[in-house]
């Protein structure tokens, strides 16, 4: 087994390669030439210059001001000192709650870390069970309950000590949880004017034979919200148009580089072959090529948007349905619209910049199928991934398998390289084999039809989560104990199993603390070093650059990746909270990674990160969801784990501690979630009295009216057909009737929606 010393190997070689991340960062960060890779949020928001623009030649690639090279470590100052009111103004609220869920870490685990060193470490060392004993042990193993003899009164101080660090982290846990939603409240009541305030999505609309989606929508709201409805946007499937579009960006690019390219050199003919990827085929002039390209996609955009839009097989039966207040819309979104439930869904629209278009287009119904095919295809990858864990954790046990595998045995008694072996590489191979899995599951997330980004985001993080929890924390104890004790499993009997598995639990905290190392300490520093979008940009730059706007998108700095991030994050708080009582030694590896990567992402979101849209912390039910998963798992690991040591007396208390976790997270979800999946009715009219009272001639209806336009309709403002015009949207609602006739006896147009919508049925002078 690996021991201190081992560890120690392992620690230093990820300290080192921490602390080089950080000088090769300090001394990249400086150099002109890196500016759009480590300070990008500056530049999308306008508030930085290139510094390659003036100066010398050599001063703009490389920085000669050598004071600035000794202050290296100043970034880290400079990222605690912006206040969180500004950072959430800089940032937004996603950004900074997101931070929070480090702090969250570091509140919970210092104490529990200095209490259990404290205690528990004493009473666990002071014991000789494991040196008379059979199985397999390391000097970190002492420090570990496994330590304490079968039957013995010291497991009172665990007891105790579960019930301190469960009050704690719940106490934590509600504090935080009413913080976050203040905050997000707060955020909603003084943020800016935001076209999903206003906005609902309505799913599911009924079929019917005389009249279209347009129609149906808007006579159903203006007879239902007569004193609140604004307008509609139908939901069209452009997924086509937009590959054109998209198609037709590229072209325009290129045209664009060979026209700068020409007019550098007037008198040289630019030129560019026509076969696959310009490597061969005939040349032609670059200009006229793209030229042609483009108004060839031009013509088959035009004809595509008019099939879209006129073809009734392309209406989705949804469509954004705006309202005059929030307070007209936080009603329609939080009930019930039709006595049939399975009919005219509603629910929040998401902010424009969170839509996922793609996923508009697919039919309601379907999803519901989608779903569970989804779910069926992440069980079995959940499954089958269980075979390369097993692999890992052969590498972390080595010694346990050398009689099947004796050619290794002379290498592997090398002290340097069992020591690399134990303490590195398992970590780092763990690692590999995670890296492609969250574009797997993101790609499940999109199967299964979210149509917010937010979303997709939210439900991946939980796949990942599970997945995590299932292959990474399960599946390696329990693969990981079949190799530490092959051997005893093969020699003893049936009944003893479920008692060396007991102990041998505690005993995977070598393997732990060597992930936290790899995947924390050193995975963190190489985030803040950005060695991917490093080269990337350079390689862009070099070869693929041809505009200014290539160069910005080159620059592309990405985002939090919530769908990733947050996960392995709460698989950190797993780890601390079932080891806390059980092997304490790994806490301070856990409390140096929060820290750390608190202090890192700062830095990132300050600097780099340009968060594409906000839900206004809507994920953090999901962040107190998953620490009180954590609770319960280390709660019911450690009263099986005190059944095998026979602490009858003991034992039974702890089942009290589930129960009032579970009561406690009740009593959360019902005080503080509400504020995170509905909008308060008198915050709204709140909101709405003050904005008539400022702006008593705001034309809403201009901000809304194209707000939830698909944007392959806005890439070119002469080809967007609105459904508004402008007339005053606060006159008096008309009176429409709850029945009319086909619209081919009605050809009049709507006199809210004007003559170029789609919806056109005749107002009667009454309600009929």
């Amino acid at each position: 087994m690996a021991s201190i010393s081992d560890i120690g190997v392992g620690a230093a070689i990820n300290i080192l390669s921490a602390f080089a991340f950080f000088i090769v960062f300090a001394l990249l960060r400086i150099q002109p030439v890196n500016d759009r890779v480590y300070f990008p949020k500056w530049y999308i928001k306008g508030l930085r210059g290139s510094p390659l623009s003036n100066g010398a030649m050599v001063g703009r690639i490389v920085n000669l001001d050598f004071r600035s090279y000794l202050k290296f470590l100043n970034w880290m100052v400079a990222a605690l000192r912006m206040p969180e009111p500004e950072l959430i103004d800089h940032a937004g609220l996603d950004s900074a709650v997101y931070l929070r869920i480090y702090l969250l870490g570091l509140k919970i685990f210092v104490p529990i870390a200095c209490l259990a060193f404290t205690i528990l470490v004493p009473v666990n060392w002071t014991n000789g069970t494991l040196e008379h004993s059979s199985l397999n042990y390391s000097d970190i193993d002492k420090l570990s309950i496994s330590n304490i003899p079968v039957g013995s009164r010291r497991f009172w101080t665990h007891l105790v000590m579960a019930y301190v660090f469960t009050f704690w982290t719940c106490y934590v846990l509600r504090k935080e949880y009413e913080n976050v939603a203040l905050m997000r409240l707060h955020f909603l009541a003084s943020e800016n004017r935001r076209p999903d305030q206003f906005t609902v999505i309505v799913r599911n609309v009924p079929p019917d034979p005389d009249e279209s989606v347009s129609e149906l929508v808007e006579h159903f709201f203006l007879v239902n919200h007569p004193e609140h409805y604004l307008n509609h946007q139908i939901v069209y499937d452009a997924n086509k148009l937009s590959k054109l579009v998209e198609e037709k960006k590229k072209m325009q690019n290129w045209l664009d580089f060979y026209q700068l390219k020409r007019s550098r050199n007037q008198s040289k003919r630019v030129t560019v072959k026509t076969g696959f990827l310009g490597l061969w085929g005939g040349k032609v002039d670059a200009i006229d090529y793209y030229s042609s390209k483009i108004e060839s996609l031009s013509k088959e955009i035009s004809l595509e948007m008019d099939k879209t839009m006129n073809d009734p097989k392309s209406i989705m039966p949804a469509a954004f349905v705006s309202f005059k207040s929030r307070w007209g819309a936080a009603v329609c979104a939080q009930t019930e619209q039709s006595r049939n439930p399975t009919i005219w869904l509603t629910e929040w629209a998401p902010e424009p910049r969170d839509v996922y278009w793609d996923n508009l287009a697919i039919p309601f119904v379907s999803l519901a199928i989608r779903r569970l095919i989804a779910g069926v295809a992440f069980f079995f990858l959940t499954f089958f991934f269980m075979i390369p864990i097993a692999l890992v954790q052969s590498l972390a046990n080595m010694e346990s398998i050398e009689k099947t595998a004796p050619f290794l045995k002379p290498i592997i008694e090398l002290k340097f390289v069992k020591s690399v072996i134990q303490g590195f590489l398992p970590g780092i191979a763990l690692k590999i084999f995670l890296i492609v899995l969250p574009s797997i599951l993101m790609l499940m997330s999109k199967f299964e039809g979210f149509i917010s980004r937010s979303s997709l985001e939210r439900r991946s993080a939980t796949k990942y989560y599970i997945f995590l929890f299932v292959n990474v924390f399960l599946g390696s104890i329990i693969t990981g104990t079949a190799f530490q004790q092959l051997n005893n499993f093969l020699h003893q009997s049936a009944n003893d199993i479920p008692k060396t598995i007991g102990v041998s639990i505690p005993m995977k905290a070598t393997f732990f603390i060597t992930f936290i190392m790899v995947d924390g300490w050193a995975g963190i520093a190489a985030e803040i070093l950005r060695l991917r979008p490093l080269i990337m940009y350079h390689l862009k730059n070099f070869f693929l650059v041809k505009t200014e706007k290539d160069r910005e998108e080159a620059m592309d700095p990405g985002n939090l990746e919530f769908n990733t991030g947050e996960p392995r994050i709460q698989l950190y708080f797993l780890l601390g909270l079932v080891y806390a009582v059980v092997t304490p030694l790994l806490l301070p590896f856990i409390v140096i990674f929060f820290g750390l990567a608190y202090v890192v992402y700062r830095h990132q979101i300050i600097n780099v990160y340009n968060q594409e849209y906000e839900s206004a912390a809507a994920f953090w039910p999901d962040v107190h969801r998953r620490v009180i998963v954590a609770l319960v798992v280390s709660q019911l690991l450690l009263m099986g784990l005190l059944s095998t040591k026979e602490a009858a007396q003991s034992t039974p208390l702890l089942i009290a501690l589930p129960i009032l976790t579970v009561w406690f997270h009740t009593f959360c979800k019902g005080r503080y979630e509400p504020a995170f999946v509905r909008y308060p009715l008198q915050e709204a009219m709140m909101k709405d009295t003050l904005e008539r009272a400022r702006e008593p001639n705001l034309n809403l209806k201009g901000l809304l009216q194209n707000a939830y336009v698909h944007p392959v309709f806005m890439h070119d403002e002469d080809e967007v057909e609105t459904e508004t015009d402008s007339e005053d949207w606060q006159k008096e609602p008309a009176l429409v009737p709850t029945k009319r006739q086909s619209r081919r006896n009605t050809p009049l147009p709507s006199k809210l929606s004007g003559p170029s919508s789609s919806s056109r049925f005749e107002v009667d002078g009454g309600v009929s």
